[in-house]
């Protein structure tokens, strides 16, 4: 019983986070600047809930860190402070970047 629990647990938290992830850049060629940061919230094997944060220069792997949350909605709490705040620094999602040379 108590494995049917956690295995719906993981599921749930599957279903309720695929849409977490998010994929943002930042380029501004005046100040040679052109960065990503990508964010996602998965679980974890043990039940808990992961915030996973990327970035760095584009065309880089960029730097990792990991922090794990004990509720969806508590990672989800920090995943979108994260992404509010990126986008007050002038992060777009990825696919809203115009190119360099298209820009007014």
């Amino acid at each position: 019983m108590q494995l049917d629990l956690e295995s719906n647990k993981a599921e749930s938290v599957q279903r309720r986070t695929a849409l977490a992830l998010a994929h943002l850049h930042r380029i501004d060629p005046e100040h040679k600047m052109a960065r990503f940061y990508c964010i996602d919230v998965a679980a974890t094997l043990f039940g808990d809930v992961s915030v996973l944060r990327t970035w760095g220069r584009i065309g880089t792997h960029g730097r990792t860190r990991l922090e794990t949350c004990a509720t969806v909605e508590e990672a989800e709490r920090a995943a979108s402070q994260t992404l509010r705040q990126k986008m007050r620094r002038g992060y777009l999602p990825a696919g809203q970047m115009l190119p360099p040379d298209l820009v007014v």
